[in-house]
């Protein structure tokens, strides 16, 4: 009885630091809602140099390799998860309160970058610290009486449904806000919240947790060298590559058509908050219809099917700014909320199948190393991408007063998301069988 109840207790707070961690990771398009429009038309940027800037402040991303190792091997009061999350938070709330404080008297471009980019440093160790939990909980061994194992995938699908949720809440305010009250005001809003997160951290041990133990703390050089172990496993990293290739290849185009959105076809910003809201709803019932349905379907097929479904929302999209859809009666209004909406997420759907693949082929001990050089593949892939959409928007003669090329530009898009498909054969076809006959 004492040890079910101490399962119990143990889950209980990790789905409480996970759901809200996951939560207010979810909000973040909140603020960064905020941070477009303040960009647009409080600082007047065009829409590439938005693009770079979006793209340009998720540098601290890609060192997420660096805050996984350090998670696993450097200890912190005999903890080495939850000091990260808290020191995460803490960073995001100075970011987006010096922000607040900062916008109404007049901050600079480059001001505003710095911010940004320390906002994201903490974002990106939260996550790895959230993400190595994760991992973990669902490498404890199954031949307990009270555990279950999670790495079928019901862990992942509840922090992916906590973040949908949060996103859902955020766009959804997001678009309200910005209507009823100044950016200001909105990044003030979040960075009260990541302080209340923050104080919230500070009173869950990790030892209430039951994380699996490590063997031994090992040094940040043997971590390192457990990492790249790790990666020469052909599984492991020809799946990682081939993960982050397909985001890379395909050039981003968000800044542009936020810009078309807005200045062309003036849609107003509750109407956008709609879109990214429907955006959010489709990831959360995504994340429900996988931990139902679709679990047993192997991760290639999945991850393939999704890209394929971009491809085809591209052409879409493309055919919206010709106004075929206008002719036939279907309102800009409309295809804005519902398919742009769905489009702007499609791309994250691969992610929730892909994590469960790492989190089946990852090695026990350096799971924090290997889901943060996972995270900070597609940060990378990420940044890429966003700088292709900004040479491919100037080649395709795309300004912010004129969106004559942006057809041709998204059909060039959706040609360069079908390329990585003639390898998807990098990805395990299926992994259950696999660790099978590895046992």
């Amino acid at each position: 009885m004492v040890s079910v109840s101490n399962g119990s207790e143990s889950e209980r707070n990790r789905k409480v630091l996970l759901g809200i961690g996951f939560w207010v990771q979810g909000l973040r398009c909140f603020p960064w809602m905020g941070v477009n429009f303040f960009l647009k038309d409080g600082l007047r940027v065009d829409p590439s140099t938005l693009q770079i800037l979006q793209n340009s402040t998720n540098l601290p991303m890609v060192a997420k390799p660096f805050y996984g190792i350090l998670s696993d091997s450097f200890y912190i009061f005999g903890q080495h998860r939850i000091p990260y999350i808290a020191l995460g938070v803490f960073l995001q709330a100075v970011s987006w309160i010096t922000i607040a404080l900062f916008a109404k008297s007049g901050i600079s471009f480059l001001s505003i970058t710095i911010y940004l980019l320390l906002g994201n440093l903490g974002a990106s160790i939260v996550e790895v610290a959230n993400d190595a939990i994760v991992a973990e909980t669902g490498k404890q061994p199954t031949s307990s009486k009270n555990s279950k194992p999670s790495s079928s995938g019901e862990l992942q699908s509840f922090v992916w449904m906590a973040s949908s949720i949060g996103g859902v809440l955020g766009n959804l305010i997001g678009g309200i806000a910005i209507d009823q009250f100044s950016t200001q005001a909105i990044f003030l809003m979040y960075g009260i919240l990541l302080s209340l997160q923050f104080l919230i951290t500070l009173f869950i041990r990790e030892g209430s947790l039951d994380l699996p133990k490590s063997p031994s703390h090992v040094g940040f050089r043997k971590q390192f060298s457990e990492l790249l172990v790790a990666l020469r496993k052909p599984e492991i990293c020809y799946s990682i590559l081939w993960f982050a290739i397909s985001y890379a290849v395909i050039p981003a185009l968000t800044g542009t058509m936020f810009f078309y959105q807005t200045q062309h076809l003036e849609i107003e910003s509750s109407l956008l908050g709609m879109s990214k809201v429907f955006g959010q709803a489709a990831m959360l019932l995504w994340g429900v219809i996988y931990n139902r349905h679709l679990k047993s379907i192997p991760p290639r097929k999945l991850i393939t099917a999704v890209q394929v479904s971009m491809a085809m929302f591209m052409i879409s999209d493309a055919l919206f700014v010709k106004g075929v859809y206008r002719t036939i009666g279907i309102p800009d209004t409309i295809y804005v909320v519902f398919f742009s909406g769905l489009l702007e997420v499609l791309c994250f759907f691969k992610i929730l199948p892909f994590t469960v693949l790492m989190a089946h082929l990852c090695p026990p001990g350096c799971e924090g190393s290997v889901m943060a050089f996972v995270m900070s593949a597609i940060a990378l892939a990420f940044i890429v991408s966003g700088y292709l959409g900004v040479a491919l928007a100037s080649y395709v003669g795309v300004t912010g007063n004129d969106f004559s090329g942006l057809p041709r530009g998204l059909l060039i898009q959706a040609a360069c998301t079908l390329l990585p498909l003639f390898w998807s054969s990098c990805i395990p076809g299926d992994v259950k069988s696999k660790s099978k006959k590895e046992n």
